[in-house]
């Protein structure tokens, strides 16, 4: 099973969506008690909100990168983002960190 990096606290609520969906699947395409294997690094969505608010995107994309760097040092071998808004940055992120990046679409 491959460790699954979550970048999430955009909102924390969705980050809980994200998490209970992916392990409610491994649970039913594995059986017993399985459940994935994944780290997660929460970002303060109220930073993010701050520059989103003054439409500061490449500030958003950088935070997104970092986050996702810490994950891939951490040992994730893909990474998804728990957070509809956020995947208008998945291309650069998946570029800046040299590992897949699971879209929402998939």
């Amino acid at each position: 099973m491959k460790t699954i990096g979550l970048i999430g606290g955009l909102s924390w609520e969705s980050s809980i969506e994200y998490y209970r969906i992916i392990n409610e699947t491994v649970r039913e395409k594995l059986g017993g008690l399985h459940s994935a294997q994944c780290l997660m690094y929460s970002v303060d969505f109220a930073e993010i909100e701050e520059f989103m608010g003054r439409g500061e995107w490449e500030a958003v994309t950088q935070r997104m990168i970092a986050a996702a760097q810490h994950l891939k040092h951490g040992g994730a071998e893909f990474i998804l983002i728990c957070s509809n808004t956020m995947h208008k940055m998945a291309e650069a992120v998946e570029q800046a960190v040299s590992m897949p990046l699971l879209h929402i679409v998939d």
